[in-house]
């Protein structure tokens, strides 16, 4: 099969690989951009987004991947459809396996693999995503002004959560499958003295009913109790996982996550190759910061690659 050569690859087309991909045409580079699925990532699956800047009336995830793809293309983007199943990472020529048989290398490499939320893997979650089910408080919660929500998990990401739900929510109830949290003390000390916030105990959510959107859960307990709880939203906050399986995690120095640790220029424990969006290992994943390490990563690099000269 054949091996086809770039000066730079940027695995992902989501958020900060279509900006890395934008960056990267823009200043004339030898790039591809390589994309498995569609391009724009999980923001495609995303009904709304009201934190971006420039739309100040808010603008829907699949225009607003639309809008950035369309953008990149116009400085002549250079991407692939195909599935990268294996790296190899320990020369200076970076080589890529795809699903195809075919090969890719590079003298530099930028990782936006992505990340995608830990599931509850139960009835009506799939069919109700972006319809009452979601997976991001800070993106969603003003859409839930004055309604109970449900958040599921127990972890300091569901608790804090949970607390910044109620700034818009009339009233939060806080799921957990065990009879006590794992987020750190102080932040369960804030969620107790939160007069919105309710807590279920020892139960985990079976299925999510709802025709248009979400309207009931249905619940059971570790005694064996089923009951049904009326909420207009819930929030499914028990993880995310990183899209690595073609990734050499150990030359990568991965976290105990699965995720690629860099410095704050993007840059990993492998020279020319950067990590930019969600697969970062980091505490904030937004599609405004995975947009920043996109360009960040190209910058550095164009600082890489002249160098090598």
């Amino acid at each position: 099969m054949a091996t086809t050569h770039h000066t730079l690859i940027i695995v992902g087309g989501g958020p900060a690989g279509l900006t890395a991909g934008l960056y990267a045409a823009r200043a004339r580079m030898d790039h591809l951009l390589v994309e498995k699925g569609a391009e724009g990532g999980q923001v495609l699956l995303t009904d709304w987004i009201d934190n971006y800047p420039g739309f100040p009336e808010g603008i829907s995830g699949f225009e607003l991947a639309e809008k950035m793809t369309a953008q990149a293309k116009r400085f002549e983007l250079n991407s692939l459809f195909g599935n990268v199943v294996s790296m190899d990472l320990s020369s200076p020529i970076k080589r890529l396996e795809l699903e195809s048989g075919d090969s890719l290398s590079c003298d530099a490499l930028i990782i936006t693999t992505g990340a995608r939320p830990r599931g509850l893997g139960v009835p009506g979650e799939k069919e109700l995503t972006g319809k009452g089910v979601s997976y991001c408080a800070t993106c969603d919660a003003p859409f839930y002004r004055n309604l109970h929500v449900a958040v599921i998990g127990g972890g300091n990401t569901a608790v804090q959560e949970a607390a910044h739900l109620t700034k818009f929510a009339d009233k939060v109830t806080l799921i957990h499958r065990r009879d006590e949290l794992r987020a750190t003390k102080i932040v369960q000390e804030k969620a107790f003295a939160n007069t919105k916030i309710d807590f279920i105990w020892d139960t985990n959510v079976t299925a999510i009913e709802g025709k248009d959107g979400v309207e009931q859960l249905r619940l059971l307990n570790t005694n064996g109790e089923e009951s049904t709880l009326q909420v207009e939203g819930i929030f499914i906050l028990i993880g995310v996982m990183p899209n690595n399986e073609m990734l050499p995690l150990t030359d990568l120095a991965a976290d105990q996550g699965g995720f690629i640790p860099t410095d704050c220029e993007t840059r990993t424990a492998v020279p020319g190759v950067m990590a930019a969006g969600d697969i970062r290992s980091k505490e904030v994943r937004q599609v405004i910061n995975a947009a920043g390490e996109g360009a960040t990563a190209v910058l550095a690099a164009e600082n890489y690659l002249t160098n090598l000269s």
